[in-house]
C-alpha cells in the first residue's frame, strides 16, 4: 500500500474531502514555527478567513508519541473576536531523502483523516465563548467529528483519486482497494467483545467503591456478562493505564465505540441522501454540530442533525456483523 499513500497525497485527499463538503480552500502559509518539517495553511471559504491549520506529522526525538489535534487559539466572538489556530500533531515515519515522498501505512492514512476530523470541529466553529469553542464538548461527543471524517478514507471515489503510485501516477489497484477494505471486517466480532469487555469492566469499576481485589472483581463482572474465555479483555486491569488517567477518561473507555455508533449513523444519513458529498446534509452537520461546539448539549445537536437517535444498525452493518 506505502507507495500509492504518500503523505502528501493523502492531505491532497484531505483537503479536497473539506472542499467539498464544506467549501474549505487551502493555500500553504510561511511562517515562523517550531521545527524545519512543521507546515502551515491558511483556510479560507468564500475568500473569508476561517483558520491557520498546522500540520506536525513527523517523529522526532524530543516529539510526544501519538497524534493528537490542539488549538494554539480557539474561535470566538468576543471583541473583535479571533478566528482559530488548530494544529495536527501525529508520528509518521519522515521521507529517507529530504523532499522525498514520505509514506503512509493505511493506520497512517486513517490517523491522518482522524485528527483532521477533530481539525473541522475548530476550524467550523462559530461561537461566542472560547470556553465552549471547538472540541469544547462531552468526551463521548469529542470523537464523532474525527471519526465521522475516517468515513471519506475509505470511499473508492476518494481512494480512486488520490491514493495514486508516487513514481507512476497509477491509482490504487481497484482489487487490491477492495481487499484492503474487505480486510477492515475482519475478526471484527472479536475485537468488538474484547472492546466491550474492557468498556464495561471500567465502568464497574467506577461504580461504587474501589474492589479490594481488582482481579478478583475483574473476573467477576466478566462472569456476570457471560464473556467467552477465549476472548480476553483488551486492556486487563493491571496495564488500564487509559482508564485511571484522570477524570476525562474515568469511566469514558465506553465512548470510542459510542461515537462509533454515533459517526456511523452519522454517515448514513449521506448514503440516505444518495450522495457521500451530498451539500444539504453537509450544511446540516456542519450548522447543527460541527460549528456549535459545547453551545448546547451533545443529545441537542445531535438530534437537530439527525431527528433521531442513533441507532445501532450502521454500526454492526461497517462491521460486517448484520
Amino acid at each position: 500500500m506505502a507507495p500509492y499513500l504518500t503523505l502528501d497525497a493523502m492531505l491532497g485527499a484531505v483537503f479536497d474531502v473539506a472542499q467539498r463538503l464544506f467549501g474549505l480552500e487551502f493555500q500553504p502559509l510561511a511562517a515562523p514555527l517550531w521545527a524545519p518539517d512543521v507546515r502551515a495553511w491558511r483556510v479560507t471559504r468564500d475568500g473569508r478567513l476561517m483558520a491557520i491549520f498546522v500540520g506536525d506529522y513527523f517523529a522526532r526525538p524530543s516529539k510526544r508519541s501519538g497524534a493528537w489535534c490542539s488549538a494554539l487559539q480557539m474561535q470566538h466572538k468576543m471583541g473583535q473576536g479571533q478566528r482559530p489556530i488548530v494544529v495536527n500533531v501525529c508520528n509518521f515515519t519522515p521521507p529517507e531523502t529530504p523532499g522525498g515522498p514520505a509514506f503512509l501505512s493505511w493506520d497512517d492514512a486513517r490517523t491522518l483523516f482522524h485528527e483532521f476530523g477533530h481539525a473541522t470541529h475548530h476550524i467550523l466553529s462559530d461561537v461566542t465563548w472560547p470556553s465552549i469553542s471547538g472540541t469544547s464538548v462531552a468526551q463521548d461527543f469529542v470523537e464523532l467529528p474525527s471519526q465521522l471524517y475516517e468515513h471519506w478514507l475509505e470511499q473508492p471515489q476518494v481512494l480512486d483519486a488520490h491514493a495514486r503510485h508516487h513514481r507512476t501516477g497509477e491509482p490504487l489497484p481497484a482489487d487490491l482497494r477492495d481487499r484492503l477494505l474487505a480486510a477492515g471486517k475482519a475478526d471484527a466480532g472479536f475485537s468488538t467483545v474484547e472492546y466491550l469487555e474492557s468498556a464495561l469492566v471500567d465502568l464497574a469499576f467506577h461504580r461504587g467503591s474501589p474492589p479490594d481485589q481488582a482481579m478478583a472483581r475483574q473476573a467477576e463482572v466478566l462472569s456476570g456478562l457471560d464473556a467467552p474465555p477465549a476472548i480476553p479483555m483488551r486492556h486487563a486491569t493491571p496495564h488500564f493505564a487509559h482508564v485511571f488517567a484522570g477524570d476525562s477518561y474515568a469511566a469514558g473507555y465506553y465512548s470510542y465505540m459510542w461515537s462509533e455508533v454515533m459517526d456511523a449513523d452519522a454517515f448514513a444519513a449521506f448514503q440516505e441522501a444518495g450522495d457521500i458529498f451530498d451539500p444539504a446534509t453537509a450544511r446540516r452537520l456542519e450548522e447543527t454540530i460541527l460549528s456549535r461546539g459545547g453551545s448546547a448539549p451533545a443529545e441537542d445537536l445531535w438530534l437537530a442533525f439527525r431527528q433521531r437517535m442513533p441507532g445501532v444498525d450502521a454500526l454492526l452493518k461497517g462491521r460486517g456483523l448484520a
